[in-house]
């Protein structure tokens, strides 16, 4: 899935900005007809979460409605025309000027309709959201956590449209999509290319790459839908978390020396692998010092502000973070970009966080986990600084889960064969899909949920059960999550649970633990940042303190130990 991009031959409007908003507290719109257009609403900001936007209704779930009107911008007429959600929340249904335009479950992965036949001069856009929790949904309803609103996982269940909407127009025949697979030989760097298009009689794929001196061109006729061709670039600048070197290509479309399509995209050459229990980038082993994050902001919930995306940038990149995992969800494809300038290496992973396998459920959990690991390989593919998938976070593995997630694993290697796989686990040496993963994935919180306040003891748990997970199948492992709530301002001494100084004696005593297990290939903190989540007694204020950093960005003691640990000391 090609990001709408502005050029000669495509263009695209945002649609963000103040929408039309209308509560649907008895689901009467649907039978009212607010799909054709609806009165008595309120403005609202999109995107962004409805839920803290509002003095009224914050833990009101859905439906609600959108809509906006736009007109047809001009010189599209030959045109074909799509409407684009970034990520909407959770399940939408989607009217153009009181038609159906199409449904999509699932939040925080990107969908699009063509709507060419549709559109008219001035249009109506109306969007319905249902956020309501169930217990077939992925992620599902809660069973375990005793929290309102009831969901089965650590943070808040923000509703509404969460990334832009935009109106993109490109080529009746021309580029469908573009798939960059680069690997190394010696100082030679190879892109192997697939290129989707309409199969045009005579046209054909003009492929350029530019770059540090480097300017590559080659042609190659179009014969098919998807063609390939292979660049070879002498002496290449490879992309890695030092050197994030960007080269930029850019194919057009030509037919009797007239260019009908052109498409530019970074990419960077690199190659990632297991081998052994060492993770390699460019064939070198790398060690992943990083976190777990969440998008969520006061206000704007898990909406997309690009200026808090540059804050918690500049926060990893002062501690001295290389990586992150992207926790329980796919961020925003502009996260994304940004992760490929930068160098962060990062761990993409589906939103599929409390699976249950519950007999009732188990088909629709797999059916839905496998359409967005379709959704998110065809999405971020091409960026370099993906290094591997996750299929899962904290799944209530049983006996029918090893099977459920080799499915998964299966259909993840038969798109995407160039990166590792992993599933990150709660249940440690009795998870059996360890035995097929390529990396080992677990979240620990001794001395915190089980030995509370026995910070040693809690080190010689984990110690002892990264030996006993390494000894049974001899596969690299990261601790992808640990770490203590904690109150900012509470201090004490000595350290005791909730003070800033126990999390900082945690975090360091946990670290001195990884670093001395060469099979330990990365530590990830939970979490970069204090979230909002459900109401409960184990949540006060609603308020999950694990972050080292404050829900508007302040740094805790242990943010100043992280720096000194992973940037003053390395």
């Amino acid at each position: 899935m090609l990001y709408p991009q502005r050029n000669q031959y495509r263009q695209f409007i945002d649609l963000s900005g103040f929408w039309d908003f209308r509560f649907d507290i008895n689901n009467d719109g649907l039978k009212e007809n607010w799909q054709s257009g609806f009165d008595k609403s309120q403005p609202i900001a999109v995107p962004a979460s409805w839920n803290d936007q509002f003095a009224a209704n914050r833990d009101f779930l859905g439906p609600a409605w959108y809509q906006i009107r736009f007109e047809k911008p001009w010189g599209w007429d030959n045109k074909k025309i799509f409407l684009r959600f970034g990520s909407v929340n959770y399940i939408s249904d989607v009217w153009l000027n009181g038609e159906l335009v199409g449904h999509h479950e699932g939040g925080h992965l990107a969908f699009e309709y063509d709507v060419s036949g549709m559109i008219i001069n001035e249009n109506l856009l109306v969007v319905r959201v249902d956020g309501r929790l169930e217990k077939d949904h992925v992620p599902p309803k809660g069973r375990t956590l005793e929290n309102y609103p009831e969901t089965n996982y650590d943070f808040y269940p923000f509703c509404g449209i969460h990334r832009p909407v935009l109106l993109y127009a490109v080529p009746n025949e021309g580029i469908k999509d573009i798939t960059v697979i680069t690997s190394i030989k010696k100082t030679l760097g190879i892109l192997d290319i697939n290129i989707e298009s309409s199969r045009i009689i005579g046209a054909i794929a003009h492929c350029t790459l530019k770059g540090f001196e480097t300017l590559l061109i080659k042609e190659y006729k179009i014969e098919q839908e998807v063609q390939e061709m292979t660049l070879e670039v002498n002496n290449a600048r490879f992309w890695d978390k030092n050197n994030p070197n960007l080269y930029s290509l850019t194919i057009d479309i030509i037919k009797n020396d007239a260019t009908l399509d052109s498409y530019s995209l970074n990419v960077g050459i690199r190659t990632i692998e297991v081998k052994g229990d060492k993770l390699l980038l460019n064939g070198k082993p790398i060690y992943l010092k990083g976190f777990g994050r969440h998008e969520d902001f006061p206000i704007t919930g898990r909406g997309y502000v690009p200026a808090v995306i540059i804050k918690d940038y500049s926060l990893m990149e002062w501690i001295g973070a290389n990586s992150f995992r992207t926790t329980h969800y796919p961020y925003s494809e502009q996260m994304m970009d940004l992760a490929d300038q930068l160098g962060f290496l990062v761990i993409d992973e589906i939103p599929a966080v409390g699976l249950t396998f519950n007999r009732d459920v188990i088909e629709r959990e797999l059916k839905l986990c496998s359409q967005y690991i379709h959704e998110l390989i065809a999405r971020d593919k091409n960026h370099p600084s993906v290094i591997m998938w996750s299929l899962a976070n904290e799944p209530h593995s049983s006996v029918k889960s090893k099977e459920f997630f080799k499915k998964l694993y299966d259909l993840t290697k038969g798109i995407d064969k160039t990166r590792p796989i992993t599933i990150v686990n709660m249940m440690g040496v009795r998870e059996k899909a360890f035995e097929f993963c390529d990396v080992l994935c677990i979240n620990r919180y001794y001395g915190w949920y089980v030995q509370p306040g026995k910070i040693e003891d809690a080190c010689q748990s984990l110690s002892e059960e990264m030996d006993k997970l390494y000894e049974r199948h001899h596969k690299p492992i990261i601790l992808s999550e640990f770490g203590t709530g904690t109150i900012p301002g509470w201090h004490s001494q000595p350290s005791e649970m909730f003070s800033e100084e126990y999390q900082a004696e945690f975090i360091e005593k946990y670290i001195e633990v990884c670093r001395s297990k060469p099979y330990v290939i990365g530590e990830h903190v939970w979490n970069l940042c204090d979230f909002k989540t459900s109401q409960g007694i184990t949540r006060m204020g609603g308020i999950n303190y694990k972050g080292v950093f404050t829900r508007d960005r302040r740094p805790k003691m242990a943010a100043h130990i992280l720096r000194k640990l992973w940037k003053e000391k390395t």
